[in-house]
């Protein structure tokens, strides 16, 4: 089977978007936290946290705000819905008095992303091979692989399911795992009844 068709089993799922959003405008937390509407839940309580948890539920996402104008939204599952979870805090601010213009700054700091390789991996191999990596199997089952471009930590795993994470930008895991099959490859840390043979 040619490189190409070995391919074709490599598969990667966004589970995890992660930005840091400036709204440019200072936020009165309990103005923001009053009357949300019936979809929006919302939680302030001072003592416990210096900011606004809100959960909307189109896009599913959570949302930390703080008095700064900064907020973190977590849950997103791409670029886009971060973008449409911005779009949605913002008019709710705008509604509860805030002068939110259109100009947020929107930082991803983290993706996190699930999938295979198609194959199974011979993880004691891999992790003598590949420099940056580490491997304790009686502390975790997984090989921890700091790639250095792009800048991403995958967690392989012998099934040869795989967790990327760290990623800033989504073609990131995607470049990171076909990348990483290829060394595995080269290495030739498949392991051997998991290959497929052509005629």
């Amino acid at each position: 089977m040619s490189d190409e068709s070995n391919k074709d089993d490599l598969f990667a799922e966004v589970q995890n978007v992660v930005a840091s959003v400036d709204l440019r405008c200072k936020i009165k937390l309990e103005r923001a936290a009053s009357r949300p509407p019936g979809d929006v839940q919302v939680s302030y309580i001072p003592e416990q946290f210096p900011g606004v948890v809100v959960k909307i539920k189109k896009p599913k996402v959570s949302i930390l705000v703080f008095s700064s104008g900064k907020l973190v939204v977590t849950g997103a599952k791409s670029v886009e819905m971060i973008q449409e979870a911005v779009e949605v805090i913002s008019e709710l601010l705008r509604q509860a008095g805030h002068n939110v213009k259109h100009e947020a700054t929107i930082t991803v700091q983290n993706i996190v992303a699930s999938g295979t390789l198609g194959k199974r991996i011979n993880l004691e191999l891999a992790a003598l091979l590949l420099e940056h990596s580490m491997y304790e199997p009686e502390q975790f089952p997984g090989l921890i692989y700091r790639m250095q471009e792009p800048k991403v930590v995958l967690l392989l795993f012998q099934s040869g399911k795989l967790v990327c994470t760290g990623a800033k930008k989504e073609e990131y895991v995607y470049q990171s795992i076909h990348k990483i099959y290829g060394i595995l490859e080269e290495i030739d840390a498949f392991e051997a009844d998991s290959l497929q043979f052509s005629n």
